[in-house]
């Protein structure tokens, strides 16, 4: 018997209750099926990957070959899907498992289309998800063939089995299955939490009952034997025995990659582990709040061993720093977080149409003549972003000095810039962006930076050491993320006169340690130190020429006011080191929020937004929201004002 089998047995007598799923799925281990996919949802923590794994057991007894299809690992690139699942196709009877679809659901149009019709005739799907499935799934002859599962809490006799196998009996036994609601997961995180006899379980909704249980489960192990390894894994996306070598070298990363995998909230992700959302959002704001000397630490720590494996030939691992960055102004342009809702592709049939319509219904109607040639003669530059409907919301263009083709050598923007690149790029290390367009115009979809990224990835540079951006003008939330990477206008290279609209050429030059490089130097300054080989703080942080307060600079002063040296670059400082500016905003600020407001219940209240949100902040938005009881929606709207009231203030 080997370690996988050991745990597979483990797991399969841990697993309680879904008899009722089980033999639903079971009745379609059978030549003539009366389904072949089925949707199961449930919210997280409901149980849906050890159903998963019991799906996969069952069926593999049953004949068939599972195939599992994980949805956070797959990577921002093309066919990343279609490679996942080539390894049905080398089975007669394929048992494809897709886990975390919530992840992938902008997936579910090219599924449908392209690539499950593709699969043998007696392969079976079960997807699982947070949300309810949507309607593609029911029409189109698909409702024929699929069948929808909704996973609810475990019953009182089920939630009692359960704790009941992890030791649990009696009165407390009792208690705990009573206040769970059900949830798997707060049912088997209890086991560890009522360890400590002071404990007992308070009511409130399944959700607060989950986020309390996950903070009493903080208090209870991050003070063990292995506090440090769980702060890594709070802190990085993946966490790897290469991870754990590089950053607690005192520690046996075995020893303690075998003990996080036994912790009931770790999941395998790309070749590592990782925490439920829900626990490591929890943990990671725990950390930050009782111990925040010690997150930064082991943030440094990451960033470096991410860093140097990078540039070792991991170039993906630009996804795992990118999370890392804090910059708010950043991580709009720059992440992989809207993968959630939305995926980028390559361009297909119609793709064109309806970017012709789109750039014209935005004023770039005449844009459209030059961009056409490189849909219909160089397709392999251009990735689409589609949403969770399969719908076209944003694309890019990319090209390097190494692979431009005649499209962009004939082209009245890329020509010139591709010229430059050539002259002033060390070793023609550059990416040029032609386009990179989010047609939907919400910052909060994360498209413009999803399709950054995918252009980066796409690109074939391990590392560029420049990029090309083309900028428009007019888009006032840019101009905070070209000022956070110091990116430089030249005029020179600026396109005029296209459907009345200008087009604007900014470089970025990320130094001789390129984009990995310039990530992880981003995450020494959001931490107050100075970057590996910088003696000094960059000379732009010394700079001490005021500028006009205007609302989105303020916004980026109380963004970064825990952040000496990016607080430090703000136009708002003076003096000249790093601290002596840095403090002089936060003066300035606080002396502003004390002069902004009157004393009616409602400017009482914005005050008290700015408060929770920046001066004295909660761990998060979401918590600041739900202390001051107002949604999401009403809480950021108060905190814009509240940033504009102050502008005004600076200002008069």
């Amino acid at each position: 018997m080997n370690l996988g089998t050991r745990m597979a047995r483990r797991d399969r007598a841990a697993f309680v209750g879904r008899a009722g799923e089980l033999e639903a799925i079971a009745e379609l281990f059978v030549d003539d099926p009366a389904a072949s996919v089925v949707l199961v949802h449930g919210p997280g923590g409901i149980g849906k990957s050890a159903l998963l794994r019991q799906v996969a057991d069952r069926g593999r007894k049953a004949g068939w070959s599972p195939v599992l299809v994980e949805g956070r690992e797959l990577p921002p690139v093309p066919d990343a899907i279609e490679e996942a699942l080539a390894a049905a196709h080398e089975h007669e009877r394929p048992l494809i498992l897709i886990d975390t679809y919530e992840r992938m659901t902008a997936l579910g149009g090219h599924l449908r289309r392209a690539l499950l019709p593709s699969l043998p005739e007696h392969a079976i799907v079960v997807v699982a998800g947070r949300q309810a499935p949507e309607r593609g799934w029911f029409e189109g002859g698909w409702e024929t063939i699929t069948r929808e599962i909704e996973l609810g809490p475990l019953s009182l006799a089920e939630s009692e089995e359960l704790l009941g196998a992890h030791g649990l009996s009696g009165a407390r036994l009792d208690e705990l299955a009573h206040w769970s609601g059900g949830s798997p997961l707060a049912l088997t995180l209890s086991v560890a939490a009522v360890q400590d006899d002071g404990w007992s379980p308070q009511a409130g909704e399944t959700g607060e009952m989950v986020r309390t249980l996950v903070r009493r489960l903080a208090e209870a192990e991050i003070e063990g034997r292995y506090r440090d390894v769980l702060g890594v894994a709070c802190i990085a996306r993946v966490t790897t025995l290469e991870l754990l070598r590089d950053v607690l070298p005192e520690t046996d990363p075995a020893e303690a990659m075998r003990w996080l995998e036994s912790r009931s909230f770790a999941e395998a992700l790309g070749g590592g582990l990782t925490l439920h959302d829900l626990v490591r959002r929890a943990l990671r704001a725990d950390l930050l709040q009782r111990e925040s000397e010690r997150e930064r630490e082991l943030r440094r720590r990451i960033a470096d061993s991410l860093y140097a494996r990078s540039v070792r030939g991991q170039p993906m691992l630009t996804v795992d720093l990118a999370e890392l960055v804090q910059t708010p102004q950043i991580r709009a342009f720059y992440g992989w977080e809207g993968s959630v809702r939305n995926r980028v592709d390559s361009a297909r049939r119609g793709d064109a149409e309806q970017v012709a319509l789109l750039l014209g219904s935005q004023g770039y109607a005449e844009w459209w003549d030059l961009t056409r040639p490189f849909f219909e003669d160089a397709p392999e530059t251009v990735a689409i972003a589609r949403d969770a409907g399969d719908a076209l919301c944003g694309f890019a263009i990319s090209v390097t000095p190494a692979n431009a083709p005649p499209a962009a050598e004939r082209d009245v923007l890329l020509g010139p810039w591709l010229a430059h690149a050539r002259e002033h790029s060390p070793d023609r290390n550059a990416i040029l962006f032609r386009d990179a367009v989010d047609f939907t115009r919400d910052t909060d979809s994360q498209i413009q930076a999803m399709i950054n990224m995918a252009g980066m990835l796409r690109s074939g540079l391990d590392n560029p050491r420049h990029a090309y951006l083309p900028v428009d003008p007019e888009l006032e939330e840019l101009k905070g993320f070209l000022r956070a990477i110091q990116a430089t206008h030249l005029s020179q290279l600026d396109i005029e006169g296209y459907g009345h609209k200008r087009v604007e050429c900014w470089l970025v030059d990320y130094g001789p340690g390129g984009l990995l490089g310039a990530q992880r130097d981003t995450i020494y300054l959001e931490l107050g130190m100075a970057p590996p080989g910088a003696a000094e703080p960059p000379p732009s942080v010394a700079a001490p020429t005021p500028a006009p307060a205007d609302a989105e600079v303020v916004r980026d002063a109380l963004r970064n006011l825990r952040l000496p040296h990016a607080l430090a670059r703000s136009p708002l400082a003076r003096g000249d080191g790093v601290e002596e500016r840095a403090e002089a905003v936060r003066a300035l600020l606080e002396d502003a929020a004390g002069r902004a407001f009157g004393d009616t219940e409602s400017e009482r209240l914005m005050r008290r937004v700015l408060e929770r949100g920046y001066l004295d902040p909660a761990a998060s938005h979401e918590q600041a929201a739900d202390e001051l009881n107002l949604s999401r929606a009403a809480y950021f709207r108060r905190l814009k004002l509240a940033s504009e009231r102050l502008a005004e203030v600076l200002g008069s």
